[in-house]
């Protein structure tokens, strides 16, 4: 089922430098590459890949985090853009994909993009669930409130692949 979780983008394969120490010796156009995996913003991406050598995991992430948080309405554009809806398995009932197609579609109707959320804490079974009620409550807020709640959900989604793409060996 592709989901918005830790790991590369969905339909993005993961690629990269092996740990830590590879993506700080990596060159800044693939240490970059290996970034916009993770978060789509060439902004965010280079700003993280310039700032290397990281001495550990944490620093790497606070320096994700702190660059999420100073993205431009353009820049965070740019990473929703990147993303892919979460969906379900192929197998799911017809019943399933049509329900979870208009629930999409309402959402990206009234807030003009892609639905993201991370799935880290849920088991993969748990994921159709979530992501529906995820729709469903979200649909009630208004447009600064989910701007602020899926700007939370790309930082969350970013450092969940950031820490695959450095754990990798």
């Amino acid at each position: 089922m592709p989901v918005q979780s830790c790991g590369s983008a969905p339909g993005r394969a993961p690629s990269g430098p092996c740990g830590l120490p590879g993506f700080n010796a990596a060159s800044a156009a693939g240490a970059e590459a290996a970034l916009l995996e993770c978060f789509g913003s060439r902004r965010w991406a280079k700003r993280l890949a310039d700032h290397r050598p990281y001495p550990d995991l944490d620093a790497l992430l606070a320096a994700a985090d702190e660059a999420c948080y100073d993205l431009s309405p353009t820049d965070r554009a740019e990473a929703l853009a990147a993303e892919v809806a979460p969906g379900l398995h192929p197998d799911a009932p017809r019943s399933a994909h049509l329900a979870l197609a208009a629930a999409h579609a309402a959402y990206e109707c009234r807030f003009g993009h892609v639905f993201v959320i991370c799935l880290d804490d849920f088991r993969p079974a748990e994921h159709p669930d979530h992501v529906l009620a995820g729709i469903r409550a979200r649909l009630g807020h208004d447009p600064e409130q989910e701007r602020v709640v899926t700007a939370d959900e790309m930082r969350r989604l970013a450092r969940g692949r950031i820490i695959e793409l450095v754990s990798s060996q």
